[in-house]
């Protein structure tokens, strides 16, 4: 260990020291979710970080979604042929790859993904290890049992998780709406995550694993931002209960994997859509700001870079430090985890990937560390996305929802950044969990 091991334990309490700053109930916290919201999260990476055994199963993991994907590029390469083969692979008729290509290389797999899920949800598997995840934060945290569901149900899948608590949605408090919109936008779905592997795999060998590992610890953080920004100040329905979660069964195996390859195809869209618009707003937005700064820099007698990414560079420095970043890295890193705000993390990743693609990090702490401050949908878009969903379920808080939503927005963003820390605390370089790299 090192001082920056020091630095990423003291920002754990730094990030809940700010979100305790912008409570809505400062008098009202649940100390017991605090206290094993972040012992379950420090336990976690004990085991994976710094136990021999845990760390050959973080390997074995990374090795079994590496396979999975694989195998996911089969269906891509039958289709779009030599478009959908990675950086370096030649195909058996020879064709050569054309490099990487977003399109045909990583939105396909969302689609594969998507229908292994739906499988393992006809065959019971995914119900039981979500009931088994929210036995464990129900029990130990005393919150509700609806709460507990959803947080679990997050980190196997996306939007879908409100699905789980449907029956309870229309009569949760205002703290458990919270807690169901937090969770939802500090974790990522599987599906999802498949993109972020392939985006980093060849820089980052062993990112799979990471990447699973943060999905796991982003759980237990949301539930401590969320209570904290806002605790529960009502008597929840399901206090303490265990609920069963509810999900339409498809009728058979068959139309299982239809559905789940259908929802894969609506989510790339999604994500299409989100990426074209909210890249080009941001591009006439930079190119706005740089008219502007070629009018004052030479009056203020300085070069400073007028841009969203570069502004956000700024706002998320002492963040970063806090993060136990190296000073070296810090600058470049600290635009990444800026900008996921506005351009999602499907375009941070990806610039994340180009800076370790060209060298310029000084350590592969700072890599880790951003691989996992990333790793969730905490940005503008997905809380649009996030909230529009659960009106859709629940009408009755279409009105009231908005307050309620920003609080969800900030308390994701500071769970993916304490997740970020816990990572830190124990990472050290030359672990074998680098791969190598």
């Amino acid at each position: 260990m090192d001082i920056y091991n020091l630095v990423s334990f003291a920002g754990i309490f730094v990030l809940m020291a700010v979100a305790w700053c912008l409570s809505a109930g400062r008098r009202n916290m649940n100390w017991r979710v605090i206290g094993w919201g972040v012992g379950l999260q420090l336990l976690v990476a004990l085991l994976i970080f710094v136990v021999p055994a845990g760390a050959r199963v973080f390997l074995v993991v990374n090795d079994v979604v590496v396979s999975i994907l694989d195998s996911a590029g089969a269906g891509a390469r039958f289709v779009f042929g030599p478009l959908a083969l990675g950086p370096g692979q030649v195909s058996d008729e020879g064709a050569k790859s054309l490099g990487f290509i977003l399109a045909f290389q990583a939105f396909p797999t969302i689609i594969f993904f998507s229908a292994l899920i739906a499988i393992l949800y006809y065959v019971r598997l995914m119900p039981l290890l979500i009931k088994a995840f929210a036995w464990v934060f129900t029990r130990l945290m005393r919150i509700s049992g609806a709460e507990s569901l959803v947080a679990s149900s997050n980190i196997f899948v996306g939007v879908e998780s409100m699905l789980t608590v449907k029956p309870y949605l229309g009569r949760m408090t205002a703290s458990e709406l919270c807690t169901v919109l937090t969770a939802g936008m500090a974790t990522v779905a599987s599906n999802v995550l498949a993109l972020y592997v392939l985006s980093l795999q060849k820089q980052f060998p062993t990112i799979a694993g990471h990447l699973v590992s943060a999905s796991l610890l982003s759980a237990p953080a949301a539930l401590v931002m969320s209570k904290i920004l806002l605790p529960e100040a009502g008597e929840p329905e399901t206090l303490g209960v265990r609920v069963e979660p509810y999900y339409e069964r498809d009728n058979s195996l068959f139309e299982a994997i239809i559905n789940g390859a259908n929802a894969g195809v609506r989510m790339i869209v999604g994500i299409v859509a989100l990426l074209i618009a909210v890249l080009g707003l941001v591009a006439l937005v930079d190119l706005g700001l740089s008219s502007l700064g070629h009018l004052v820099n030479p009056l203020l007698g300085v070069e400073a870079e007028w841009s969203l990414r570069g502004l956000f560079g700024y706002l998320f420095y002492p963040v970063t430090l806090v993060l136990g970043v190296p000073v070296g890295d810090a600058r470049e890193i600290s635009q990444i985890i800026g900008e996921r705000l506005i351009v999602t993390e499907v375009a941070a990743y990806g610039d994340l990937a180009a800076m370790m693609e060209q060298g310029l990090l000084q350590h592969q702490r700072s890599a880790v560390i951003t691989t996992y401050a990333l790793c969730g949908f905490a940005h503008i878009a997905s809380m649009a996305i996030f909230v529009g969903s659960l009106c859709a379920l629940a009408p009755q808080h279409a009105k009231t929802i908005g307050p309620i939503a920003c609080r969800a927005l900030v308390a994701a963003t500071l769970a993916c950044l304490m997740t970020a820390c816990v990572a830190g605390v124990f990472f050290t370089e030359g672990s074998i969990l680098l791969g190598g790299s």
